[in-house]
C-alpha cells in the first residue's frame, strides 16, 4: 500500500510498470502527494498517448526505447539458432537479413521467430524463404501493438494443432502469474488436450508438449531444477495479449477481469477465468458448455455450481478477503460435477467442501491446501492419480484401493493406522511420495508409545519395498527418528530422488540405492564413515547435505570436530555438491575426488569462525565451473565476517581455472541454500 502517511512527508521514488490506459493513470496519480521534496515517478508503457498524459504532454520527459541495433539483432538471432553467426549456412544469409528487417529490432519478435526456425532443421532454405515471405514488418521506433501481434501470430500459426490448444490454455492464468509446470500439465490432461503417443504415458506426452513450448520461446522459464528441468514458467504480456486475442476469435475462453467484460458475453462459454473481485455473471449466460473454471483473488459471487454440467477443471486461489469472516464459501455442490477431472483450491480453509465425493468417478487430481478437507470416501474414486493435501494427519481408511494413484502428499506415519500403512504398499503405481513422522496421537489425549512407533516404522519399511514404481521420496521428521535404525534398505531399488529430513547419521542402507541421482540429507552428525557411504553411490549427480547446528533445539546440536577427507575416486559421477552448516566440518578435497563436479555451494554461519574451517583442496576440483558461498552474519562480529569471507576467497583463489564465484554475506542466520 502506498499513499497516506507513508509518503506524505517523505521523498519517494516509485516505478509503475507496463501501464496500458489513461484511465488507470488518472486513478493511480491521485495517491501521489505534491510535497515539494523532489520525488520521482517513472512509468513504462507501450502507448505514446499514455506517456504523454503521464508527462503532461512534455515531450522532453518521454524516453523512447530504441530497438536493438543491427549488430545486436543479428547476434541474438544467430546465437539462438546456430550458436553463432559464423555457423549460419551461406544460403540462408539473405533470408536472415530480410527476416531481421521485418522484426524491427524488437527482442521478443527476434526470439520468437528464431526459436521457430531453430525447431525445424530440415528443408531450411525453403522454410526460411517461407517465413521471410509470410511475415509482416515492424518499422519505426514506435511499433504498434497490432504489428507486434502479427509477428508473434506467425509463431502461433506454425504450431501443430495439438500445441495450439495447449498454448491458448495459458490464458487461463492471470497476467504475470507464476505457473507450476505440473499444474499446467495436469490441467491439459484433464481437458483432453493430450493424446497417448507410442510408448509414452499421458504425463510424459504432456511434458514433451511443455518442453516444446519452452524451446519455441513461447513461455518463459522462471524456476529450474538442478537438472535444468523447468519447474515454473510465466507468459510474456505480449504473448498473453496474443493468446487472449486468438481466444476471443475462436471462442476458446472468456476472461472476466473488468466490469465491462461481463457485458456482451457469448452465449456458449467454453472456459472461464474470473479475476475480478465481486464480479457477477449475467443471468442469461449458459454455463452448461463450460469445461474449465478458474478463480483468482476475492471471488465472493461464484455462480451456482449446478449450472456447470460438463465441467472438467475447477481451480481457485482465493485471497483472504474472499468471504465474510462469519461464514465459509459453500462449495459442497462440487460433488455433483460428475465430469470433473481436476480440482485445486488454495486457501481451502475458507471453503466448505463436500464430505463425500464418490460420485466424481472421473476425478484425477485432488489438490487442496488443507488436509482436514480430504473427503472420507476418497478411496472410492478409481481414477485418482494425484492426491495433494499438505498437513493431513490421518487419511481415511482404505487407501489401498487407490491403485491408480501416482502422487501422494502427504502420509503421516505415526498418525495413520497400521492398516493404512500396510495398504500403502498396494499403491504400486505410486512414483512420488511425501512422508512425515511427527509426534503421533492414537487419540487426541493419548500419545503413541515407543513400541507402537516401532511397529508403525517396521510396517512402513515393508510397504515401501513394494512400491516398485517409486522414483521420488521425501521423508520429513524433525523430532522423531524414522528409517535410520533399519539394517537393510526399506526403499525400492529404482528410486531416483531421495530427501530425508532429519536423521542422526547417514544410514548404512543408503549405499544400496545404486540408481539414486539426487540426494538431500539433513543429519545431526557427519563423520568419515557416513561420507564414505555416500561417496560410493555410483549414479549420484546431485548431493545436498545439511548439518544441523545450534540454531535448532538442543537435542539436534552438533559440533563437528574431525577432518573429513574426500579421497581420490570418491563421488565419481557427482556434478553438484551443496553443504550447509552452522559449524562447518573441516573438508579436504583430495586430488581425484569429485572429478566431474561443476557446481559447489557452501552455506555457513560466521559466529565463532575459525580460519582453518575453510575447505582445503578446492583447486583439485578441475571440472568446477561455479562456486557459491553464503555467509550468515546474524550475531557475528565484523571481524568474524571478514575472516570468513577472506578464508573462502583465499581457498578459491588457488583454483587454476578461475570458476565463476559468488560470495554473499548478509544479516541472516544461515548462508543462502542454493
Amino acid at each position: 500500500m502506498i499513499g497516506g502517511y507513508m509518503i506524505l512527508l517523505r521523498r519517494y521514488f516509485i516505478i509503475i510498470d507496463d501501464l496500458w490506459d489513461i484511465s488507470a493513470w488518472n486513478v493511480i496519480k491521485c495517491v501521489f502527494p505534491e510535497n515539494d521534496l523532489g520525488s520521482r515517478v517513472i512509468v513504462t508503457t507501450r502507448k505514446l498517448g499514455v506517456a504523454q498524459e503521464c508527462c503532461f504532454s512534455r515531450d522532453e520527459n518521454i524516453f523512447r526505447m530504441k530497438p536493438l541495433s543491427e549488430e545486436d539483432s543479428r547476434r541474438l538471432f544467430f546465437d539462438r539458432i546456430f550458436g553463432s553467426e559464423e555457423a549460419c549456412p551461406s544460403q540462408l544469409k539473405d533470408s536472415s537479413t530480410e527476416i531481421l528487417k521485418k522484426c524491427g529490432g524488437l527482442p521478443l519478435a527476434i526470439i520468437s521467430i528464431s526459436s521457430l526456425l531453430a525447431s525445424e532443421q530440415y528443408n531450411q532454405t525453403e522454410r526460411w524463404a517461407y517465413v521471410q515471405n509470410s511475415l509482416g514488418s515492424i518499422s519505426g521506433t514506435n511499433p504498434t501493438l497490432e504489428a507486434m501481434r502479427e509477428i508473434l501470430s506467425f509463431s502461433y500459426k506454425d504450431l501443430p494443432r495439438y500445441l495450439k490448444t495447449c498454448f491458448l490454455y495459458l490464458g487461463m492464468y492471470p497476467e504475470d502469474h507464476t505457473i507450476r509446470r505440473r499444474d499446467l500439465e495436469n490441467r491439459w490432461v484433464a481437458e483432453g488436450f493430450v493424446s497417448k503417443e507410442h510408448g509414452q504415458s499421458l504425463e510424459q506426452t504432456a511434458r514433451s508438449y511443455f518442453n516444446e513450448l519452452v524451446n519455441r520461446s513461447l513461455i518463459q522459464p522462471v524456476e529450474l531444477n538442478r537438472d535444468r528441468t523447468v519447474l515454473c514458467c510465466k507468459v510474456h504480456d505480449m504473448m498473453l495479449d496474443l493468446i487472449l486475442h486468438k481466444s476471443a476469435e475462436e471462442n476458446f475462453m472468456t476472461v472476466i477481469d473488468s466490469p465491462e467484460s461481463t457485458t456482451g458475453l457469448v452465449q456458449k462459454v467454453r472456459r472461464m477465468l474470473f479475476c475480478l473481485n465481486g464480479a457477477r455473471l449475467p443471468g442469461d449466460i449458459s454455463l452448461s458448455q463450460v469445461r474449465s473454471l478458474a478463480f483468482f483473488g476475492s471471488c465472493k459471487n461464484i455462480p451456482s455450481l449446478t449450472g456447470f454440467k460438463f465441467l472438467r477443471v475447477f481451480t481457485a486461489e482465493f485471497a483472504s478477503s474472499s468471504v465474510d469472516d462469519e461464514g465459509k464459501l459453500d462449495l459442497t455442490r462440487l460433488n455433483k460435477l460428475h465430469q470433473l477431472r481436476y480440482l485445486r483450491i488454495q486457501d481451502c480453509r475458507r471453503c466448505q467442501l463436500p464430505a463425500q465425493i464418490r460420485g466424481l468417478q472421473q476425478l484425477e487430481t485432488f489438490d487442496v491446501d488443507d488436509g482436514s478437507a480430504v473427503p472420507s470416501d476418497i478411496f472410492h474414486v478409481p481414477s485418482l492419480l494425484c492426491l495433494r493435501a499438505p498437513g493431513v494427519k490421518r487419511l481415511p481408511e482404505g487407501i489401498g484401493k487407490m491403485t491408480s494413484l501416482k502422487y501422494l502428499l502427504e502420509f503421516d506415519v505415526l498418525n495413520n493406522s497400521l492398516d493404512n500403512i500396510k495398504d500403502l504398499g498396494e499403491l504400486t503405481n505410486l512414483n512420488t511420495l511425501f512422508i512425515t513422522c511427527e509426534n503421533g496421537f492414537v487419540t487426541e489425549d493419548r500419545k503413541i508409545s515407543e513400541d507402537e512407533k516401532a511397529r508403525h516404522i517396521d510396517v512402513l519399511s515393508t510397504s515401501l519395498r513394494k512400491l516398485c514404481s517409486l522414483k521420488f521420496l521425501c521423508v520429513r521428521s524433525w523430532k522423531s527418528g524414522i528409517l535410520e535404525q533399519l539394517t537393510s534398505s526399506p526403499l525400492p531399488a529404482g528410486l531416483v530422488t531421495f530427501r530425508m529430513l532429519v536423521t542422526s547419521r547417514v544410514p548404512n542402507w543408503i549405499g544400496e540405492l545404486h540408481n539414486l541421482l539426487n540426494l538431500r540429507l539433513s543429519v545431526k552428525y557427519l563423520d568419515q564413515d557416513g561420507l564414505g557411504i555416500l561417496a560410493e553411490l555410483p549414479a549420484l549427480l546431485d548431493l545436498e547435505l545439511e548439518l544441523l547446528g545450534n540454531s535448532f533445539p538442543s537435542e539436534l546440536e552438533i559440533v563437528p570436530e574431525e577432518m573429513i577427507n574426500l579421497y581420490g575416486t570418491s563421488f565419481a559421477s557427482l556434478e553438484h555438491f551443496s553443504i550447509r552448516s552452522d559449524n562447518m566440518p573441516w573438508l579436504t578435497f583430495q586430488a581425484g575426488a569429485m572429478v566431474k563436479l561443476q557446481r559447489l555451494s557452501i552455506a555457513i554461519h560466521a559466529v565463532g569462525w575459525k580460519h582453518e574451517a575453510a575447505p582445503i583442496g578446492i583447486e583439485h576440483l578441475l571440472a568446477l565451473e561455479k562456486i557459491f558461498v553464503g555467509i550468515g552474519c546474524s550475531g557475528a562480529t565484523e571481524s568474524e565476517r571478514k575472516n570468513a569471507e577472506s578464508a573462502f576467497r583465499s581457498a578459491i583463489d588457488m583454483h587454476p581455472r578461475n570458476p565463476h564465484v559468488k560470495i554473499n554475506c548478509g544479516d541472516f542466520m544461515y548462508g543462502f541454500w542454493s
